[in-house]
């Protein structure tokens, strides 16, 4: 097994390598699901429905999401970066999936998928991505590691009081209170807890604000009952791949994305971990991001990136064993065996994800805020480029879709990207001034 050797300082109660008991494993494991699940869930959710598949057919995308999911992550953990980083479904390729499922299919959805995954998978293995390293400075990595957490704001807002589901704000008190315990217990756990309740904060937090939830009236079990208690993923589900040009090139503006995002979020659980960051791991994450995108289209599924609310997970516990996060990957797999247990995770409130995140969010925004006053002189440059930085980067994404109609794919998805936007502004100008 390959030695973890570039660690800096011990910021971690559990190593990078460290094993666990099982018990521990397991719980430690089913943390990282529980804080990744409703997003990974939500994309194959939102594409489904924006598509018009029936469902059984979305419950079917679900299926293959969770399987693809936990590859992606062994697959992240062991060949690629080896940081304790949980890959989950991206929301850089919904407006992709939706514009080619809805015109093309999703037979071209698979194939492009295959396709850009492995484009991804060349440009990590062959270093080429390794090389743009020295253009993330602690001031770029900073300010994007801040983005990270500023861009997941409005959805930790949204679940909190329950916005998805209820717009009109007729659930509001009930949501506050579910969701004003949630955060609580959690936080409550993350502070004063003792022994090994202090590592388990999001599943403490998230099994109380789900019981409160129930006779609340928020909980909703209709996804459960329209799945199947045990069923095998299919290969090549949506039919035979067709290999589309338009499709492809639509997809690898959100790969861009995707890749960009995914470097910010290696520098924030390098920060997190106190390790080292090389172009190897960079190189090696990115290919098994691709590769996992590949496997992705083949099973059917949506395209995976690296999930920042896990990394807040990790700040938040200071239990950064890869193998933790492998037992978690083991978990997704399983559970994508399982589609009614899924389901009873899938309709966890969004309250409950809005307490529990309202904590891990804002735990990824001050990692990027510390590795800024820790390593950057703050001086008139840096300064400015601070400020220019996470204003582009807060304020491009508040364009409507109207604006972005008129522009190129690329850039629109750029655009949608507030750290996308605001790492390409930091880098710019770094050089530049």
């Amino acid at each position: 097994m390959e030695a973890w050797e570039f660690e800096r300082k011990k910021v971690l109660k559990i190593g990078i390598e460290d094993r666990v008991e099982p018990s521990k494993a397991l719980v430690f494991g089913l943390q990282h699901v529980l804080a990744m699940f409703g997003a990974t869930v939500t994309v194959p959710l939102v594409v489904g429905g924006a598509i018009g598949l029936s469902g059984d057919q979305v419950a079917l995308m679900i299926q293959a999401v969770l399987l693809t999911m936990g590859i992606a992550t062994l697959l992240q953990t062991t060949i690629g970066s080896r940081y304790p980083i949980v890959q989950g479904s991206s929301f850089a390729f919904i407006p992709g999936l939706i514009a080619i499922g809805s015109s093309i299919g999703m037979a071209a959805v698979q194939g492009a998928l295959i396709v850009g995954g492995l484009i991804e998978a060349a440009i990590g293995w062959l270093g080429i991505i390794g090389k743009v390293r020295k253009l993330f400075t602690p001031l770029v990595t900073g300010v994007t590691i801040m983005l990270i957490g500023f861009s997941l704001a409005g959805v930790a807002v949204k679940n909190f009081l329950n916005f998805y589901a209820d717009p009109s704000g007729s659930t509001v008190v009930s949501s506050v209170i579910v969701a004003g315990v949630t955060f609580l217990t959690t936080v409550f756990v993350a502070l004063k807890a003792k022994g090994s309740l202090k590592a388990m904060p999001v599943v403490i937090g998230a099994l109380v604000g789900y019981l409160v939830s129930i006779p609340i009236g928020l909980a909703n079990f209709d996804l459960v009952k329209n799945l199947p208690a045990f069923s095998l993923p299919k290969l090549l589900p949506w039919g035979e791949p067709i290999f589309d040009t338009t499709a492809v090139v639509i997809l690898l503006f959100a790969f861009m994305v995707s890749i960009i995002e995914s470097v910010g979020d290696y520098h924030a659980i390098a920060t997190v971990t106190g390790s080292e960051i090389t172009e190897k791991h960079i190189a090696r994450g990115i290919g098994s991001e691709g590769l996992a995108c590949s496997i992705a289209g083949l099973l059917g599924a949506c395209g995976t990136t690296s999930y920042s609310e896990n990394i807040g997970v990790v700040a938040l516990t200071k239990v950064g064993s890869r193998h933790v996060v492998q037992v978690g990957a083991v978990i997704l797999i399983l559970l994508s065996l399982v589609p009614k247990f899924a389901g009873v995770l899938a309709s966890m409130p969004a309250p409950v994800l809005g307490g529990l995140t309202l904590a891990l969010y804002g735990m990824i925004s001050v990692t990027g805020l510390r590795l800024i006053t820790e390593k950057v002189e703050l001086n008139d440059r840096n300064t400015l480029i601070l400020a220019a930085a996470l204003v582009a980067g807060l304020g491009a994404p508040q364009l409507p879709a109207e604006f972005l109609a008129h522009f190129p794919e690329i850039v629109s998805s750029i655009l949608e990207s507030g750290m996308a936007v605001g790492a390409l502004t930091a880098i710019i100008l770094d050089r530049l001034l």
